[in-house]
């Protein structure tokens, strides 16, 4: 097949435009393990999208670089209020006891590392994990977190 010889410059910069916009694109990548996230070098800040389903994040591990910026994207798709907090195990304890007593006074002010989302909201919550080790998010609406909606973060 011959190509009038007016396309073929057109065919040519549509070409080169659609590489630059997928060089310059974000990437979402899902591993089997379920790790997800956009960036996968170790400096810079690193996209991560998560979301929240009733009773469930959409992914269950995570492995980050420490000392490297992240950047929660999180939706929440369910039918019900969902929050996250990032922490270790004991911080996701005290969190949990703190947002019971909170529960049974009316409210409570979200802390550093926390975002809460109303059904169809989506936010960002950015977080630096400053040294290796094993942490979670995790949502402490009423039952949530006991439910297991958290994921387990792993920071190499």
């Amino acid at each position: 097949m011959t190509l009038p010889v007016r396309r073929i410059p057109l065919i040519a910069g549509f070409v080169a435009l659609t590489a630059l916009v997928a060089a310059c694109g974000e990437t979402r990548q899902t591993s089997p393990t379920g790790t997800s996230g956009g960036d996968a070098s170790t400096t810079g800040t690193r996209t991560v999208e998560i979301v929240m389903e009733d009773i469930k994040f959409d992914q269950t591990t995570l492995t980050v670089t420490a000392g490297q910026a992240i950047n929660f994207r999180f939706t929440n798709t369910g039918k019900i209020a969902h929050d996250a907090f990032i922490g270790d195990e004991a911080a996701q304890a005290d969190h949990e006891a703190e947002m019971a007593e909170m529960s049974d006074t009316g409210g409570h002010d979200m802390e550093a590392g926390a975002i809460t989302l109303q059904p169809g909201d989506s936010g960002e919550l950015s977080f630096t994990f400053d040294k290796s080790g094993f942490y979670q998010i995790g949502c402490h609406q009423p039952g949530h977190y006991a439910a297991g909606m958290k994921i387990e973060v792993t920071v190499k």
